[in-house]
C-alpha cells in the first residue's frame, strides 16, 4: 500500500510542478540523508537553505534530505521508496547533488547487500535523468564519520571506506563530476560535534554549502598556487618538478619554468597540476610563471639542489640566536641556503587564547611562512638545529641547500600523522576522541592545551598538541613538495609511555614516506640528559627503532644536556651530529656519522665482551677512566662497575646476580664513552641471558 501511495503522490506532484516550483531558475535538487535534510539543526541552517542563500535569487535549490535514507534499495530505509525521492522527481532539476552511503554502512545494509550498491546508485541517477535527460548530476563522497561514532572502530570503518571508492566508482561509470567532501572536511572535526560525530554543525553544513556552490558555479576564488611556492624557493634536484594550485573549473594555465613552457586545464574541482623534467642543481637563479588571462603569478630568485625537511618539538624550533656560539654561526650567512620558517599563529605558552586564535585553529589556518635568501637575521630566528645541519651541508656539497622549519613546543608525536593513518589503525584509533582525556597523551600536553583552548572548552575545539592537527595544518600543504630527507627532533612529550613510543614512531616515518611517495632518510634526536627519571630508558627505546626503521639515523645528545633545562643551548653541535649522518647516507661521504652503538655482546663466565656499530678508536671522552657502565641485579639494585676497552672492545666484569648491564642508565648520563671520531655512544641496556 505504501508503495501505491508513493506512486500516486508522484504523478500529482509531477503535474503540478509548475505550480510549486519557481519558474525561470536554475533548479538544484538536494538528495540525501539527514546530512542533507538538516538533522539537529535550526530552521535555515541546513546545507541546502545555505546554499540558496549563496547561489541567489537566480536558483531555486530543493531540500530532499531524507534521514536515515540508503542508497541500498534492500536496506532498512531505501531512498527509492521515500517521498523526497518523489518530490525530487517533480521538482523537475536542472542539478541534482546527490550525497548518500552513510546509512549504508550501517550492519544492516552494507554486509548483506554490498554488491548491489553500484547498481542501485546507478538505477537512482538513472531515475532523476528521466524526468530531465538534461540534468547536471554532481555525485558526493560522503562527509567524514568521526571516532565518537559508537561504531566506528568495528566493520562498519572498513565499510565506510568501501562505500567511498564505489561511490568514486559510479561517478566514473557515468562520468559524473565528483564533490569531494571527506577529503575537504576530514581534517575539520569540530564541524561534527554531535554525539555520533556524524552530523555537522551549523558552521558544518555551511561549508558544506560553500564547497557545493563552489562546484556549481565553478568560482573557486581565482588562480593560486600551493603556499610553498614563493619567491627565494630551492627546487629539489634530480626529482620531477611538481607545480600545482587551485584555479576557477575548467580555465587553461601556462606554466612557464625557466623558458619551458605546459599547458594544462583546472579540473570541475579546481585544482590544476604539472610536472616538469627533474632539473638538475644549479646556483643561477630561475624563475617560475603562471599565467591565466590577466592572471599572473610570478616567482624569481628560484635556485635548484636539495630541499630537507626540519620538524619536532622546542628543542628543533630554538632559534639560533639563543644556541652557544648562534652569533657567530648566522655572521657566516651566505646566499646558498634558503630558509622557510613556518610560524605558528601562536605559541602553545600556558597561556588562554584568544576567539579569533582558536577561530583559525580551528580552520586549520595556523602555520604560514615564505622562503627568505639567507642573511645574519632571517639566521639568527631560524631553527639552530636546522640552520646548523644546513650550513654543514652547504660546506660539504656544491649544491644550493634549502631548509624547511615546522615546529611546535611541546607537540606530542600523535599530532604530525595524517588522521586517516591514526583511524586505520587500532593501536592508535583511541587517541582521537575525546583526546584531552586520553593517556595516549602525557599528562602535561592535555593540560597545556586544556590551558590554550579554555576560553572556547569544546572537545571539539582544535589545538597543535590533537591527534593529526599539525600533520593536516602543516605538513599536508606541502604535499608533494619533492624533498631530499627529514631531520627529526622530537620525543620529550612522549618520555613517560616509550612503549607507545616503540610502536608510533617507525609507523610515523612509513606513513610520511608513503604520503610523500619517497623514502625519505630520515635522521632523528635522541634526548640529551636531564633530570627526568623516564629518560633512560626513552633514550634506549630510540635507539631500539634504528633496528626497526629503514634508511634512518640518530644522534646522541646525552653529552651535552642541561640537567634542569629542557632546552640545553648546544645546538649547533646537534645540527652538525645530524649532517654527518646525512654526508655519510645521503651522499656518500666517509664520515664517521655516529658515535658508539650497542651492536651485541659475548659472555664468558661473568665477563662481557661488548661490541658496537661505529666503534672505531673506542676511548674515555676525558682519557681517564670509562664511567657510565653498571649491573641491575635481581634484587632491583643498580650497581656501577668497571669497564675497560681491550681491542676495540669493551670488558665488563659482571657479578652472579647481574640481570642485566646499562650505560647510560642515569637521566643525566655519567658516561663518557667516545670513538675516533669523538662521538658519544649511546645509552643502552643489555638484559642477560
Amino acid at each position: 500500500m505504501k508503495s501505491s501511495r508513493t506512486y500516486f503522490l508522484f504523478w500529482v506532484l509531477l503535474f503540478s510542478a509548475p505550480a510549486l516550483y519557481a519558474q525561470g531558475k536554475v533548479r538544484v535538487a538536494a538528495i540525501g540523508d539527514s546530512v542533507t535534510e538538516g538533522l539537529g539543526l535550526a530552521e535555515g541552517q541546513s546545507y541546502p537553505s545555505v546554499l540558496q542563500n549563496l547561489l541567489g535569487e537566480g536558483y531555486e535549490v530543493g531540500n530532499f534530505g531524507h534521514s536515515g535514507a540508503t542508497v541500498l534499495r534492500k536496506g532498512h530505509n531505501p531512498y527509492a521508496r521515500t517521498e523526497k525521492l518523489t518530490r525530487a522527481l517533480a521538482f523537475r532539476a536542472d542539478i541534482a547533488v546527490i550525497h548518500l552511503g552513510l546509512n549504508d554502512t550501517d550492519p544492516r545494509n552494507f554486509p548483506h547487500y554490498r554488491d548491489e550498491f553500484i547498481r542501485d546508485y546507478l538505477w537512482l541517477i538513472d531515475t532523476l535523468k528521466a524526468t530531465n535527460p538534461q540534468l547536471d548530476i554532481w555525485v558526493c563522497t560522503m562527509t567524514p564519520v568521526f571516532t565518537g561514532h559508537p561504531r566506528f572502530s568495528s566493520s562498519t570503518f572498513s565499510w565506510y571506506h568501501q562505500i567511498q571508492e564505489l561511490i568514486a566508482e559510479v561517478a566514473k561509470i557515468r562520468e559524473l563530476p565528483l564533490i569531494d567532501f571527506y577529503g575537504e572536511l576530514h581534517g575539520r572535526p569540530d564541524l561534527f560535534t554531535d554525539v555520533p560525530t556524524l552530523h555537522p554543525n551549523a558552521a558544518g553544513a555551511a561549508r558544506i554549502a560553500a564547497l557545493v556552490r563552489q562546484h556549481l558555479t565553478g568560482d573557486f576564488g581565482g588562480l593560486r598556487v600551493a603556499p610553498v611556492f614563493t619567491e627565494n624557493m630551492v627546487v629539489q634536484r634530480g626529482k620531477p618538478f611538481r607545480v600545482w594550485g587551485k584555479a576557477n573549473a575548467g580555465v587553461t594555465l601556462k606554466v612557464t619554468w625557466e623558458d619551458k613552457s605546459q599547458y594544462t586545464q583546472s579540473g570541475k574541482d579546481g585544482a590544476w597540476e604539472v610536472t616538469f623534467p627533474a632539473p638538475d642543481a644549479d646556483f643561477k637563479p630561475k624563475s617560475l610563471r603562471i599565467e591565466r588571462g590577466n592572471e599572473t603569478l610570478l616567482f624569481t630568485n628560484i635556485l635548484v639542489g636539495d630541499v630537507w625537511l626540519a620538524s619536532g618539538q622546542s628543542n628543533m624550533e630554538f632559534p639560533l640566536r639563543n644556541a652557544f656560539r648562534g652569533d657567530s654561526l648566522a655572521a657566516m650567512a651566505g646566499n646558498h641556503i634558503r630558509l622557510l620558517q613556518l610560524d605558528s599563529r601562536a605559541r602553545t605558552d600556558n597561556v588562554a587564547w584568544d576567539s579569533l586564535t582558536l577561530k583559525k585553529t580551528n580552520e586549520l589556518d595556523f602555520f604560514s611562512g615564505s622562503w627568505v635568501e639567507n642573511s645574519a637575521e632571517a639566521a639568527a630566528t631560524f631553527s639552530a638545529v636546522g640552520y646548523a645541519f644546513a650550513h654543514e651541508l652547504s660546506k660539504n656539497q656544491n649544491v644550493p641547500i634549502g631548509i624547511i622549519h615546522l615546529s611546535v613546543g611541546g607537540s606530542p608525536q600523535m599530532a604530525w600523522l595524517p588522521r586517516g593513518s591514526l583511524e586505520a589503525d587500532a593501536r592508535f584509533v583511541q587517541a582521537l576522541h575525546p583526546w584531552r582525556k586520553s593517556d595516549y597523551l602525557m599528562a602535561w600536553c592535555r593540560e597545556r592545551a586544556t590551558e590554550n583552548v579554555s576560553l572556547m572548552d569544546s572537545p571539539f575545539q582544535q589545538h597543535p598538541y590533537a591527534p593529526a592537527y599539525i600533520y593536516e595544518a602543516g605538513i599536508k600543504p606541502l604535499l608533494p613538495f619533492s624533498l631530499k630527507g627529514v631531520i627529526w627532533y622530537q620525543g620529550e612529550s612522549d618520555a613517560e609511555n616509550p612503549e607507545l613510543y616503540a610502536q608510533l614512531f617507525p609507523y610515523f616515518v612509513q606513513e610520511w614516506r608513503k604520503q610523500w611517495q619517497q623514502d625519505l632518510p630520515f635522521f632523528f634526536v635522541q634526548l640529551s640528559s636531564m633530570e627526568r627519571p623516564s629518560w633512560p630508558y626513552f633514550r634506549d627505546t630510540q635507539r631500539r627503532l634504528l633496528d626497526q626503521v629503514p634508511d634512518a639515523g640518530m644522534v646522541v645528545t646525552s653529552d651535552i644536556g642541561e640537567a634542569h633545562d629542557v632546552h640545553p643551548r648546544e645546538k649547533i653541535m646537534v645540527g652538525e651530529r645530524l649532517a654527518r649522518w646525512a654526508l655519510n647516507r645521503v651522499y656518500g661521504n666517509k664520515v664517521t656519522p655516529s658515535g658508539p652503538l650497542f651492536s651485541g655482546y659475548a659472555r664468558k663466565n661473568n665477563t662481557l665482551e661488548i661490541s658496537f656499530r661505529y666503534g672505531e678508536g673506542l676511548a674515555p671522552r676525558d682519557g681517564e677512566h670509562l664511567t657510565g657502565f653498571a649491573v641491575q641485579t635481581a634484587d632491583g639494585r643498580q650497581n656501577a662497575v668497571q669497564a675497560k676497552i681491550v681491542k676495540g672492545k669493551v670488558v665488563v666484569e659482571t657479578p652472579p646476580n647481574a640481570r642485566a648491564l646499562v650505560y647510560g642508565w642515569d637521566p643525566v648520563s655519567r658516561g663518557n664513552l667516545v670513538n675516533a671520531a669523538h662521538l658519544p655512544a649511546s645509552t643502552f641496556q643489555i638484559i642477560l641471558q
